[in-house]
């Protein structure tokens, strides 16, 4: 089976772009979403995954819709070598079944994981100096009202943090930030 997976980082990107792209292969199955690469969470990717069986083709149109890391993509083509999945990609003209294929797949992912770094890297020269300029405010602090409702809760088993972070609309790094607040804050009471 023919499949292609198409990836956007946000909701006011387009992806058809990338749906034009896979036309000439004849995908049978579309999996697309939109969420950031370095999000864990991506419910399309997974269910692609769990989707595909031996003798399928998965498309792309590059490896960075696919993931953010050298690690990240080499794991997913290891998973997807396990299953008898071959991996296309349309940009790089890389598919995964041969030799070569796999050597490109492997030093592309490390430049990708080399561009991304580098990218982060300007990002955080770019705050500093806004900061030391005073026109960089930095994200607002999140507040939860009656925290310590919800701590107690996450305390006594009532709920796990995963469901008490989607409860609360925020990301479980997020949660894990204010419950150590927390802890700080009653360990000097």
């Amino acid at each position: 089976m023919q499949i292609a997976y198409i990836r956007v980082s946000t909701i006011e990107q387009n992806e058809q772009r990338q749906i034009d792209a896979m036309q000439q292969y004849d995908i049978e199955k579309w999996f697309i979403e939109k969420v950031s690469g370095k999000d864990t969470n991506r419910p399309k990717l997974q269910e692609m995954l769990d989707f595909a069986r031996a003798g399928d083709t998965i498309h792309i149109h590059d490896f960075s819709r696919l993931a953010r890391s050298t690690k990240d993509l080499l794991d997913i083509v290891e998973l997807l070598n396990s299953k008898g999945i071959t991996l296309i990609s349309n940009k790089e003209n890389i598919d995964s079944s041969t030799p070569t294929g796999k050597l490109m797949l492997t030093m592309i992912g490390a430049i990708n994981e080399f561009e991304r770094t580098n990218l982060l890297e300007r990002q955080r020269e770019g705050i500093a100096i806004a900061k030391r300029n005073g026109k960089y405010k930095g994200r607002k602090a999140v507040s939860i009202p009656n925290f310590e409702k919800h701590y107690l809760r996450y305390t006594s088993r009532e709920i796990s943090k995963s469901e008490l972070a989607k409860e609360l609309n925020i990301s479980r790094p997020t949660l894990d930030k204010l419950i150590s607040q927390y802890q700080t804050k009653i360990t000097y009471i």
